[in-house]
């Protein structure tokens, strides 16, 4: 097999030799239409701007959300402007804002949604009458010298305009660009790393090049990392394991916060490769507007321990705010059974910012619920559901009665249960409801004693 696979090879290279030479040798004519033809497809690449420009008008027609090549936020009069791709980018919007309203930068943001063809004059514009701006990559290219590829191209965008060459308008003089790795290995670029960058570009000596996100020699160190969540959000974060069925509730009670509910609705889940076992954290944001930030939440309302060994290896209630509740799962009854097992500093934040702890024996409540056996470790994580409704103000804000949460629950469970059978939904309704049912607070004269 080794010798007819070098043989293939061989004959490969030999052929591709003999086609170089017939050409070298004086078969300029299908040199000619071999070249004619590459450039020929100038012509097609020609009308890709056009059509972009109407497929971006369709999407609107159809879905009523609007991109563009660029979208500039708040850039006409401002000074520094940060630029870059991704979703990192709705973070920076909002973080423009709190630097405007709050600092008195004036600051700005570029999201550029379309990198070929590349929008040139639209960046140039956006860009040429602010004093320094900073592009953002979630890549490194360590070789290169004057930057990473979305940087390179601005460079060159501003060394046409400068020149007045290929069609962009000539202008005077440009900013001072800086330039920076973010979001690496898809770690979140948060509020605080936006700002560091801002607070970058206004230095004297601020540096050409940096990383954010990461321990490093060229890292911005991060100072202020601010809540900007919408108005009356409302966001939780629940510690468990994978298998627990944690991350499908999750979904859940996103899909009814949306649908039942009418909110905006942003969660997700974090853990490795090998999750089933092992621990897992997932995030949850419902808010009455557009949530912008996309980052791992450091300011919640609700913590869930469906794994209570959480308290004894991290620090679970870190970031919650005062008078934020507790869910947690426990095998006891008495709620002075529980409280005692909590480790004392853990007990002192509760004390300290007033939170309130509640409990029920979700394992119990699967066991018992669950018609399908392999389905009554998984099932505990629905019992979150019932204590969420509890919990949160969504189902009396929305004057809906009992029964019409009810429905939309059972519609939302239909959608990730339904192919398991009629059962497994009517199941998961009955955790859903035992959640809400028998979840028991832990008292503050208990708390406080």
């Amino acid at each position: 097999m080794r010798e007819e696979f070098v043989g293939k090879q061989e004959d490969k290279r030999f052929n591709l030799m003999d086609r170089e030479n017939r050409m070298m040798s004086g078969d300029v004519q299908n040199q000619d239409s071999y070249m004619k033809g590459k450039m020929a497809q100038r012509w097609y690449y020609d009308q890709v701007e056009p059509a972009l420009a109407e497929a971006f008008e369709e999407f609107y027609r159809k879905t009523g959300r609007r991109y563009d090549f660029v979208e500039p936020y708040r850039c006409e009069d401002a000074e520094y402007i940060l630029v870059g791709i991704g979703s990192y980018m709705e973070t920076a919007q909002i973080t423009v804002d709190y630097l405007r309203d709050e600092m008195g930068i004036k600051a700005g943001c570029l999201n550029i949604f379309c990198f070929r063809p590349f929008p040139t004059q639209a960046i140039v514009d956006a860009l040429k009458d602010c004093k320094a701006f900073t592009v953002i990559e979630r890549m490194d290219d360590p070789l290169s010298t004057t930057g990473n590829h979305l940087t390179r191209e601005i460079k060159a965008a501003f060394c046409d305009a400068l020149t007045g060459q290929n069609g962009i308008q000539k202008i005077d003089q440009m900013p001072k660009i800086f330039h920076g790795a973010a979001g690496l290995g898809s770690r979140d670029v948060r509020p605080g790393d936006i700002i560091s960058i801002f607070d970058n570009m206004q230095k004297e000596n601020g540096q050409d090049f940096f990383c954010v996100g990461v321990k490093h020699a060229l890292a911005l160190e991060m100072d202020n990392d601010p809540d900007l969540r919408p108005p009356a959000a409302f966001s939780m974060r629940g510690h468990s394991v994978g298998g627990f069925g944690s991350v499908t509730t999750n979904k859940v009670i996103a899909t009814i916060g949306g649908n039942v509910f009418g909110k905006d609705v942003q969660a997700y889940p974090k853990y490795g490769s090998e999750k089933k076992g092992l621990p897992t954290t997932y995030y949850l944001t419902i808010a009455d507007s557009h949530i912008f930030s996309h980052a791992e939440l450091e300011h919640v309302d609700l913590v869930v321990l469906n794994d209570t060994t959480a308290l004894l290896s991290g620090d679970p209630l870190k970031g919650m705010v005062d008078r934020g509740a507790i869910f947690m799962q426990s095998p006891f009854t008495e709620p002075a059974d529980v409280w005692e097992r909590i480790p004392a500093h853990h007990q002192k934040t509760i004390r300290d910012k007033k939170l309130r702890p509640f409990f029920a024996d979700m394992v119990k409540i699967s066991r018992e619920v669950a018609s399908v056996a392999d389905l009554e470790m998984r099932m505990q994580g629905i019992v979150l559901l019932g204590a969420f409704l509890k919990l949160t103000p969504f189902a009396t804000d929305s004057g809906m009665s009992d029964d019409e949460v009810y429905a939309g629950v059972e519609k939302a469970l239909r959608k990730y249960f339904g192919k398991r059978g009629e059962q497994v939904v009517q199941d998961n309704l009955t955790c859903v409801k035992r959640g809400y049912s028998e979840m028991q607070e832990i008292s503050q004269d208990l708390i406080q004693a």
